[in-house]
């Protein structure tokens, strides 16, 4: 009689499928809920532009305003909030405080090319 152990090795393969589906999960929640730090960049908003073949995200380019006679220093972003990206949008070419979010850990690109995300902008006058 093999087929009664054949369908206990189906259910136990189905049940770890199930349990690392929600291990996964619950991983992927927790390191978008948390973050690992939090801070405040200012430079020059250079670049902006949603990518990604199946996950679109909005990434960008802050240049960092630095010294007279060094190179300038950049901080390249993540954006996940659309109303944030459309302030982000309207501000490129200026001068620009971001707010931003460090989430490490995340597994895939399909959260963002970088661990920074923005959650803010103020523009500097």
């Amino acid at each position: 009689m093999p087929f009664p152990s054949l369908k206990k090795l189906y259910i136990s393969l189905a049940l770890l499928a199930l349990t690392t589906a929600i291990a996964l999960a619950l991983y992927i929640f927790v390191a978008l809920q948390w973050s690992y730090s939090k801070g405040e960049r200012a430079g020059f908003l250079q670049k902006v532009s949603n990518k990604g073949w199946i996950c679109k995200t909005w990434e960008g380019e802050l240049s960092l305003v630095a010294l007279p006679g060094t190179a300038p220093e950049k901080f390249l972003f993540t954006v996940r909030d659309e109303a944030v990206a459309q302030k982000v949008n309207a501000a490129a070419g200026k001068r620009v405080t971001l707010q931003y979010e460090q989430h490490k850990g995340l597994p895939t690109s399909c959260f963002g090319d970088t661990d920074y995300f923005v959650v803010g902008l103020t523009e500097i006058d």
